[in-house]
């Protein structure tokens, strides 16, 4: 392991990170909002820093292996995000606690959309802008690392496809061609962004709510500029694009990036990732609105529009309300919220266990039925046309396994701060699958819980943004033998 080169890396991504401190300040002065001093005095503090881990180390270079970027990945989340905190500790009247500001960054960068703060649309600008932007750069990051990095290290859903996904994916190495992939996937990501904003301008939102929203819709991460979420604005149309972008940014980049190169969607109809997705969001939906018109909770028009606009949200674990579904009856607010433990498509910005390993916990699952009946038979598993090998078939398993036992550790961990047992398991659960709202005492935010509940939140953030195994592996012994 070259711990040079890591650290000349970390110091660039840091001195490069300060840049993106430089659009709040223009927000600043553009509003007036006086907060400009907070953001110059953050800049000056993360460049400094990345110059101190940089320039002793601006000669190491060498080539990345695979447990280089076991380190870089984590590096890349757990220090940004520390840095990120800075302007919000320092904003002045608005600013929060050291303990919030770190929470709230790490639920922007990892996309995860719970957040400490109430009376958001009462902040300064500047600091409306730049929890927005946060989102934006970690569902960015995540499409990167999910697509281009992660599977030449072995972990992740996208390792399923590697030997179909063009470029470095082939590599166990990280190569220059991966800058080739990140840049194609930049260009499709600030598309839809584009796009996304164009279209909420057109439904009646101004630039500026168009430009924030925009940013967390692709980014599936569920901050508003207003504590009523998408809402308070109480528009069909926005509704209707919110989920729309919600729907194509929960499917792999990866498809996006094929049908951008090849310039036809055929790949979108062939993917079973994509169409389990969609399926599932049909299926869901007509359950919810079904049984919000049998409960009477709203009439038929309005229980299409809100049934179908959470299942959309909380699924795909984007977050963004339009209600307060903690609220409905029956079993509906249990039955949403275990959705997001599914999430998105591998390789797309959403979070949860992924819709490819539940697809393989299925088949897999179905399989073992099939041998009881036929116990010679020799039964493979395959998505789509793939045959999927048995090493990857026991690495779900193995995730799958991982994934239950961290949330219930984490889940006694928090019940033992003295947090109640609804309010414990869905803050654990909307943490670890980056879905940001909760049920119990936090469904409203997560101002109140305790200081140690709120870091252990922060750590399973990262623990579900990178997959758990990317974090994990970095506490055993093997990995830092020579």
């Amino acid at each position: 392991m070259s711990l040079r080169m890591i650290l000349r890396i970390l110091g660039l991504l840091l001195m490069m990170f300060s840049l993106t401190m430089v659009p709040p300040i223009l927000i600043s002065w553009l509003f007036g909002d006086g907060q400009s001093e907070a953001f110059m005095v953050a800049i000056g503090i993360t460049v400094a820093t990345g110059a101190v881990l940089y320039l002793p180390n601006r000669r190491a270079h060498r080539e990345l292996r695979t447990r280089d970027g076991f380190l870089i990945a984590a590096l890349f989340w757990s220090v940004l995000a520390l840095f990120g905190a800075l302007p919000l500790m320092f904003a002045g009247e608005a600013a929060l606690a050291f303990t919030d500001a770190v929470f709230e960054s790490f639920s922007g960068l990892t996309t995860t959309g719970a957040t400490v703060i109430t009376g958001i649309e009462h902040l300064p600008e500047s600091i409306r802008y730049y929890r927005q932007q946060l989102q934006w750069l970690g569902g960015m990051g995540i499409v990167v690392l999910a697509v281009a990095i992660l599977p030449t290290l072995g972990v992740g859903g996208m390792a399923l496809y590697r030997t179909e996904i063009p470029g470095p994916l082939k590599d166990s190495k990280l190569t220059p061609r991966i800058t080739e992939t990140a840049k194609a996937l930049w260009y499709i990501y600030a598309a839809l962004t584009l796009t996304c904003m164009l279209a909420y301008m057109a439904a009646g939102m101004d630039w500026f709510d168009a430009l924030g929203h925009s940013f967390s819709t692709v980014a599936i991460g569920g901050f508003s500029t207003y504590d009523a979420s998408i809402g308070h604005f109480d528009s069909a149309a926005i509704e209707l694009i919110c989920a729309g972008f919600l729907i194509v940014s929960a499917m792999s980049f990866s498809l996006h990036f094929l049908a951008w190169r090849g310039r036809q969607l055929k790949h979108y109809v062939q993917d079973p990732e994509a169409r389990f997705l969609l399926l599932f969001l049909a299926g869901l939906t007509v359950i919810t609105v079904v049984s919000l018109w049998l409960t009477e909770q709203y009439g038929i028009e309005r229980g299409l529009r809100h049934g179908f606009f959470e299942v959309v949200s909380v699924a795909t674990t984007a977050g963004f309300a339009v209600a307060d579904f903690s609220a409905w009856p029956g079993a509906l607010p249990f039955l949403l919220f275990v959705t997001a433990f599914v999430g998105g498509c591998s390789g797309s910005t959403g979070g949860g266990m992924k819709v490819i390993r539940i697809i393989l916990i299925l088949k897999q699952g179905m399989r073992e039925v099939m041998r009881l009946i036929h116990p010679s038979a020799v039964i493979s598993v395959k998505v789509g046309k793939v045959s999927v090998p048995d090493g990857i078939a026991q690495a779900v398993w193995g995730f799958f396994s991982v994934y239950l036992l961290l949330f219930f550790l984490m889940l006694v961990g928090v019940m033992a701060t003295g947090v109640d047992q609804v309010t414990a398991w869905s803050t654990v659960g909307s943490a670890l699958n980056n879905l940001g709202p909760a049920l119990g005492e936090a469904s409203a935010h997560y101002g109140d819980l305790p200081t140690v509940t709120k870091w252990i939140l922060v750590v399973a953030m990262l623990l579900g943004r990178l997959e758990i195994f990317t974090v994990l592996v970095l506490f055993t012994p093997a990995f830092w033998r020579k």
